[in-house]
């Protein structure tokens, strides 16, 4: 049976103490356990009780012990029942592992409107994490692979629809969940630690995008794009990564997680794949067109996903399949078609777009700040038009690459003073570090901004997964004037 700490779903309750594993099985410390994703990377570990022993730390909330419980036949899985933010816990689950996945983390739409817990656990869990490893007697036999987004480089609507790590992070405007995860993501690629990873991941679909009914679904601009990857694969994908045969030159990169060339799609595609497989027949009869964002929300294709699929196989899916998975795991759903799309528009979409977060909320209350945000202004939403002036976007499938500052066929051991002078520049700042080893691309150095502001990153953090100033990125209305004066932002505006 799964070992539950019986003493309590309760967040003072004494936890379980995990015990060592087998010699023969690789011990997981796995976070998140309880949500879309983490349940089915538990599944797949449930496949391979010969090769894996997993410890799931869950919050003992009533919605996530209703998902556990479903694996109390799950033979090699330990459940200890505690919070992320406490130490104590997270060291007692990484204290014998082999690999930390740490999929766990306060989301959006959530984390918009508490952005203090947000910050408090998606950044406080990884420094958890980084902390409680280096406790252990070797570091270097625990492999971390930390969890990041597609939002950390924000709004990319076409023409810069085309996206790789290294390019600017710019997080669209209210979105707490992008800023948490530049912030986590800094904190694990400077943590010292001899064995991780960062994995942005992109929208993952699964059977629940199906039902999903909140205003943020008015922020999914009709002129954006997303590279996918199914449930199915994003699971397989850590489950690999948590095998004795994985590269060794993935530890130390950030990568993009996605689905590849079958999985690129524009928003309006998504949006019509869905409804057609609902049997509705036109999905314009649901919503105003002027209901949706032109701006401000996050998405791209990436050029450098097929990186990761190189280094750990985990694509099997096609979005076709997934989408007939998604529909027969949603029976109800396929009434949609046959209910008369007045009703749907007027008794459940419009409500929803006038509740808090929807845009046309923002409309009503006359609120200027996000309108600008989502449409630029008020005279430029009021000039959206309606469905006949529409016609869907169809953007480049050529990729495209914006410059990153300086010669990527240098290798990074050959990075000197010189190239990163030349980066700093690009983006209208400097280097103020004097003492610079050529080839030394962990040791955090000191730079300045085109504002004056001061900030240290490695080369690795700067150079390779785009960061610069952290504070210029928590201010997401100066991004235009931030532009004016970094060229390498400034590739990102219209």
């Amino acid at each position: 049976m799964t070992n539950f700490d019986r003493k309590g779903p309760s967040m003072t309750a004494k936890m379980s103490v995990p015990h060592p594993s087998s010699p023969r099985r690789r011990r997981v410390f796995l976070t998140g356990a309880a949500g879309n994703w983490g349940r089915r990377v538990l599944d797949g570990f449930r496949q391979q009780p010969d090769e894996f022993d997993v410890v799931a730390l869950v919050l003992p909330s009533a919605k996530d012990l209703a998902v556990i419980r479903d694996y109390e036949d799950m033979e090699n899985l330990e459940v200890v029942f505690g919070d992320l933010t406490d130490y104590t816990a997270v060291e007692r689950c990484v204290r014998g592992a082999d690999v930390v996945l740490h999929i766990g983390a306060v989301v959006s739409p959530f984390s918009d409107d508490h952005p203090g817990l947000a910050e408090r656990v998606n950044v406080g869990s990884i420094r958890n994490i980084i902390r409680a490893v280096k406790a252990q007697p070797d570091p270097s036999l625990i492999a971390v692979v930390g969890v990041g987004t597609v939002a950390e480089t924000g709004d990319r609507n076409p023409p810069h629809h085309w996206g790789r790590v290294g390019d600017p992070l710019r997080v669209s405007e209210y979105d707490e969940y992008g800023q948490s995860k530049v912030m986590a993501e800094k904190e694990l690629v400077e943590s010292g630690l001899p064995r991780w990873t960062w994995l942005r991941q992109t929208g993952i679909f699964h059977p629940g995008v199906l039902e999903i009914r909140d205003p943020i679904m008015t922020h999914s601009t009709l002129g954006g794009v997303m590279e996918w990857v199914s449930v199915e694969d994003a699971a397989r994908l850590m489950v690999s990564i948590s095998g004795p045969e994985v590269p060794p030159q993935l530890w130390g990169g950030i990568y993009n997680i996605g689905g590849g060339e079958g999985w690129r799609l524009t928003n309006w595609e998504l949006q019509t794949g869905i409804s057609g497989a609902l049997g509705v027949k036109d999905v314009r009869t649901w919503y105003d067109r002027n209901w949706f964002a032109t701006r401000n929300f996050h998405g791209q294709w990436y050029t450098d996903s097929d990186r990761l699929q190189e280094l750990v196989p985990f694509r099997q899916d096609t979005f076709a399949a997934a989408l007939t998975r998604a529909v027969a795991a949603n029976p109800a759903l396929k009434m949609a078609g046959r209910i008369p799309a007045w009703v749907i528009k007027n008794l459940v979409m419009k409500p929803l777009t006038l509740k808090p977060r929807g845009t046309m909320h923002y409309v009503r209350e006359a609120d200027t700040d996000a309108i600008a945000a989502y449409f630029g202004s008020s005279a430029e939403w009021e000039a959206i038009g309606g469905w006949d002036t529409f016609w869907p976007s169809r953007p480049s499938r050529t990729p495209s690459l914006f410059d990153h500052g300086y010669d990527e066929a240098v290798p990074s051991s050959d990075w000197n003073a010189s190239l990163l002078t030349g980066v700093a520049a690009h983006r209208g700042g400097e280097l103020l570090s004097q003492d610079v080893q050529t080839g030394d691309v962990a040791t955090p150095l000191t730079w300045q901004c085109a504002f004056g502001h001061t900030f240290t990153g490695s080369p690795r953090l700067i150079l390779t997964a785009g960061h610069w100033c952290p504070e210029c990125v928590l201010n997401v209305r100066d991004y235009p004037a931030q532009a004016e004066r970094n060229a390498f932002l400034a590739q990102l505006l219209p």
